[in-house]
């Protein structure tokens, strides 16, 4: 059985290798991506964009410089809260914070929009 990084690997892989697929048919989005679009949000990070998926106990995030960060879901009260022991992204609906290595920066986010296609 695959390690939870690598199973995470796995899938991020298969959505990519869905997307690039469906990026090679006409016409508009495909119910696919049109539910990646519903879990994913788009924040602005410091001037910067970072792209935050939401799938089963995880936060995906995609920084400005095309890395991936994997955030693992911890039980809180109120709001949302996730962490890899390095990042930690908490907050309420679109009013979240970023920080690594004692640095926190208040994103400011909104839902995110699928690209039309041409």
């Amino acid at each position: 059985m695959p390690t939870r990084p690598t199973a995470a690997l796995l899938v991020a892989f298969s959505v990519a290798v869905a997307l690039a697929i469906a990026g090679c048919q006409s016409g508009g989005p495909t119910k696919e991506e049109e539910e990646a679009a519903r879990s994913t949000i788009d924040c602005d990070y410091a001037g910067q964009r970072v792209l935050i998926r939401f799938a089963e106990g995880e936060a995906r995030l995609l920084m400005p410089d095309a890395t991936r960060v994997i955030l693992y879901q911890v039980p809180v009260t109120t709001g949302l809260r996730y962490t890899n022991g390095l990042w930690e992204l908490r907050g309420r609906d679109l009013q979240l914070e970023l920080s690594q290595e004692r640095q926190t920066v208040r994103m400011i986010c909104k839902p995110y929009e699928l690209q039309k296609r041409p």
